[in-house]
């Protein structure tokens, strides 16, 4: 039965902005709202492995970033030790084992864009210290580091700074993430990297041509470096009219086709609940990057919704055993094998 096979696999998603929600909160209610409205979600989905990444919204760039990151990680060791019977913030593959193994949510810190850091990148360490064990240099546009996919055109790679940081990340034991990067910085990172990458929350070009996307060759590149794509759900980065679930199984197979299905994982970016939070009835957000921002797939818009990609996948034929891989095994080897080293002494 697909409701067995998704409970007796380890489901992990490595991009939920729960945290940007939560850190709009005033302090005192970061641990209740994950409890109350969070957790639920995510022991519905199944989810064993949560990435929570520490995007700073355009509100508080550049003076106040470094400030919105800290509270941000502030939130989610508060949330963890809030929550010590049902969640654990960690920092290494052995920590992540014994919290599946006690029947807890293994969450894992990660930067998005790392706007906090600048040029200053000897702060990946401080980061480091307070359990950060993921990071990407840029976000839809140019930051100290490197170019965002949105600034293509402009056919920027790293910077001095950004090819510091990918040294400095590798040293101390922190995964880059290429997710948000642009087309020829994650060229020049798959040539500088000697350490597997990741793309948290990406999904296939040759099917949705947007920047966001990857291409063929970028997913070869990824296969090649021993890294893991994890495909992103949100909708109008899948298909520009048809927001169906098969629309995210069609990225899904073509991903695992160039790559091999030992190199795909799940990205879901659930913003939907996300932006409601954070937006205030004044100024909603109609179109991001020229692609509307309502649209989700039906059941998917949060995490309770996972056990359909279970179901989806099985309806296309797939093998059990390549499901499993999927929906969270490849990127539990993947932190097994990377995140050997606690905070940097």
């Amino acid at each position: 039965m697909t409701g067995d096979l998704h409970a007796r696999s380890v489901v992990a998603d490595t991009h939920n902005d729960l945290l940007d929600a939560i850190a709009h909160r005033p302090a005192e209610q970061w641990v209740p709202h994950f409890r109350e409205r969070w957790l639920p979600q995510l022991q519905a989905g199944g989810v064993n492995l949560q990435v929570l990444p520490v995007f700073v919204d355009d509100v508080f760039r550049p003076e106040g970033a470094l400030r919105r990151t800290l509270r941000m990680i502030e939130a989610a060791h508060r949330i963890a030790e809030g929550n010590p019977d049902t969640v654990a913030l960690c920092r290494t593959g052995a920590e992540i084992d014994a919290a599946l193994a006690g029947d807890r949510i293994a969450l894992v810190l990660a930067l998005e864009s790392a706007p906090g850091v600048g040029e200053d990148v000897e702060l990946f360490e401080t980061l480091f210290r307070l359990g950060v064990r993921i990071a990407s240099l840029a976000h839809f546009g140019r930051t100290a580091l490197a170019d965002g996919s949105g600034e293509d055109a402009t056919g920027g790679r790293l910077t001095r700074a950004g090819v510091a940081a990918v040294a400095e990340m590798e040293r101390l034991g922190m995964i880059f993430d290429v997710s948000h990067l642009s087309a020829a910085g994650v060229e020049h990172v798959l040539e500088l990297a000697t350490r597997p990458v990741m793309a948290t929350h990406s999904s296939a070009r040759a099917l949705r041509d947007h920047h966001r996307n990857l291409t063929d060759e970028q997913l070869k590149g990824i296969a090649a470096n021993g890294g893991v794509v994890c495909v992103n759900f949100f909708a109008p980065f899948l298909h520009e009219t048809d927001f169906g679930i098969d629309r995210l199984i069609d990225h899904i197979e073509h991903i695992a086709g160039v790559m091999g299905v030992r190199h795909v994982g799940l990205g879901p970016d659930f913003v939907e609940e996300v932006l409601r939070d954070v937006t205030p009835p004044c100024c909603e957000v109609q179109f991001i990057e020229g692609v509307p921002v309502d649209r989700f797939l039906p059941g998917l818009e949060g995490p309770a919704g996972l056990p359909l990609v279970t179901e989806a996948l099985r309806r296309r034929g797939w093998p059990d055993d390549d499901i499993a891989l999927v929906l969270g095994q490849n990127v539990l080897d993947l932190f097994r094998s990377e995140l050997t080293r606690g905070p940097a002494s």
